[in-house]
């Protein structure tokens, strides 16, 4: 993915968001995030994922589908503030990045 350092950060926050809202599993992110134009392999993806859990953003549990197993994360009370604090960030900087039309 062109400027991937720079977009991991949106990539952590998109996942910490549908991680708040309920249960996630990293091949449903994965085609979540290309709904958005982010192509994130497994091999980027799944590291993410376990930083993530072992900063204690997410915590996760394993689940049988079908005859292999799914690893299900879902967010944090940590992870829950975590993103609070980062949805006012970014509204601070959409604010500054992308001000509304000045009849430039």
């Amino acid at each position: 993915m062109e400027h991937q350092e720079l977009l991991s950060g949106f990539i952590r926050l998109h996942v910490l968001h549908h991680a708040a809202e309920g249960d996630l599993y990293g091949n449903w992110m994965i085609e979540e995030l290309a709904h958005h134009g982010y192509r994130i392999s497994p091999g980027t993806l799944y590291p993410m994922l376990h930083a993530m859990e072992r900063k204690g953003y997410l915590t996760s549990r394993v689940e049988r589908a079908g005859r292999s197993q799914r690893r299900i994360y879902r967010a944090t009370p940590y992870g829950m503030e975590a993103l609070t604090m980062a949805r006012e960030k970014i509204r601070e900087l959409f604010h500054e990045v992308a001000p509304e039309d000045r009849g430039a």
